[in-house]
């Protein structure tokens, strides 16, 4: 972390300021507030899963990222690297928790939910961290055709 601060130019403890820990630095999702309300807005006589994938696919087409070989690199890092798995489940723990809450606050049974945001999370996540593995292929279309498996299209 020492070297990694010094590289960007400030002091470890402001490094650590902005990401409390190593994990921090490779694995963070701002994004769950934003995919719980693009769920929620979702028309509720849409299956779960349906609704589940198409505030997902607003959430993400909604935001600005880079599709970029940085990006690309701090993924198969994450991939590639047992010690941040945990991390990694984490965030995928949230988002999922996020789904799930919009989902049921539409009527969908909590266990149904609960399935159906666990199936879209397990999608994700598998297109994501194949995605550095896919030379040529972009992030946005890899989610992309993740989310179209789910949605039936």
């Amino acid at each position: 972390m020492a070297q990694i601060a010094r590289r960007v130019g400030v002091t470890e403890m402001t490094f650590y300021r902005h990401f409390g820990s190593k994990d921090a630095l490779i694995v963070s999702d701002p994004y769950d507030p934003l995919i719980a309300a693009a769920v929620a807005a979702q028309p509720a006589d849409l299956p779960p899963l349906v609704r589940a994938a198409r505030g997902l696919r607003e959430a993400w087409e909604g935001q600005p990222l880079d599709d970029d070989e940085t990006l690309r690199a701090r993924i198969a890092l994450g991939a590639a690297t047992p010690s941040l798995r945990p991390a990694i489940r984490a965030g995928t723990a949230a988002t999922e928790a996020a789904i799930a809450e919009a989902l049921v606050g539409g009527g969908t049974d909590p266990l149904d939910a609960a399935v159906c945001a666990a199936a879209l999370m397990g999608a994700l996540m598998t297109a994501l961290l194949g995605w550095p593995a896919r030379p040529g292929a972009t992030l946005g279309a890899t989610i992309l055709r993740a989310l179209e498996l789910l949605e039936h299209r």
